[in-house]
This record gives C-alpha cells, structure tokens and sequence, in this order.
C-alpha cells in the first residue's frame, strides 16, 4: 500500500501542552513520546506539502488545563502551526462537532485521514470513529496518542496501558486501521 499518491490529510487533534503537565487527571499515562512521535509526522507533512489540519479542545469548564485561559490550552512545541495551517477549536469530544472539518476535507477531496494526538480513548477514538463513519479511510497512528489511568465503577483503578490497549482493539478494522509511526513512514516515503 502506497498512501503518498493519495496525499493524505493529517489530522493533529488536542496535542496541548495540558497533556504534558504531571498534574492532569489521571497521571501517570503511557506512551511518554507521543507528542514527540507527532512532531516527527508533522514535520514529514511539511516536507511533502500534504494537507494539514490542527485541532485543539477548548474546555468550557474555567477550571480545566484546556480551558483557553489556562497555559494547557495552548499547542505542545512539538506540533505549534503555521500561519498557513488550518487550526480548528473544538469543545467537545469529535472532531468533527461544532467545527467545519467535515467540510474542509470534503473540498479538498480527501479520501484518507490520518490522526494523531490525544487522548486514544477520549478525542481520538471519537474523532476516529466519526472519520471512518463518513467513510474516510482512517489511519489511527498507534504510537502518536496516550492514555491516562482511570477509576473504574468500583473505584478500581485501570492501568493506562489497559485502557490504552483496549481502545486501540475497539478501533482497529472496524473504524481505521491501525499502524506505527515507522510503518507510516515507510507508506509515504
């Protein structure tokens, strides 16, 4: 498989520098180098001029790190746009839901998607879902999103690497399909 005749469109979603901070909900998380991971795809995209389009969530809750009054609101160094990127802002899970990718990537014509960001079982698996349900085809990029440690219904708490794990197998062939950074790479070179 080839994707770089298809000129995929990349799809950064909330790679804020909340998810960085020790004291967000639900540290410790896994998958230490995936803002890193994204920074390097982003920086691939670039190189080969394939669209790109940012994605942060604006929390409507004054008290969240990704409130907009809050420094975790704004992009990790690793992934800050440029002036001629698409930044959209969002309040809720989706991508997709109260923004206008829908359309802009239907203008653009793209037929593949590949996300990258934060979280796997919040944002990105929603955003992913909604993606190959309007029928994208979807690249969830394994090694480019994290999760954090969660309660469970008994107060139990799940590991990040559980959660994290579990969300990728919800997704993979039903919604998108799953690969690694380095075998991204190894599709668009």
């Amino acid at each position: 498989m080839n994707l770089k005749s298809k000129k995929p469109t990349l799809l950064l979603v909330d790679i804020q520098k909340a998810f960085i901070d020790k004291d967000y909900p639900g540290f410790p998380r896994n998958n230490h180098n995936a803002e890193f991971i994204c920074g390097k795809i982003l920086k691939l995209w670039r190189e080969k001029k394939f669209p790109i389009i940012h994605v942060r969530h604006s929390s409507t809750n004054i008290n969240s790190k990704l409130h907009e009054s809050n420094p975790g609101f704004e992009f990790n160094d690793y992934v800050k746009p440029k002036a001629d990127e698409i930044i959209l802002k969002k309040n809720v899970n989706s991508a997709f839901i109260g923004t206008d990718l829908k359309s802009i990537l239907d203008r653009s014509n793209t037929k593949v998607v590949i996300i990258v960001g934060m979280t796997t079982n919040h944002c990105i698996s929603t955003t992913v879902r909604m993606s190959g349900n309007f029928g994208y085809e979807t690249f969830l990029i394994s090694d480019s999103t994290a999760c954090y440690t969660a309660k469970g219904l008994d107060g139990e708490l799940i590991d990040c690497e559980v959660i994290y794990q579990t969300s990728i197998a919800n997704l993979k062939d039903e919604f998108a399909t799953i690969i690694n950074s380095e075998e991204l790479i190894t599709l668009i070179k």
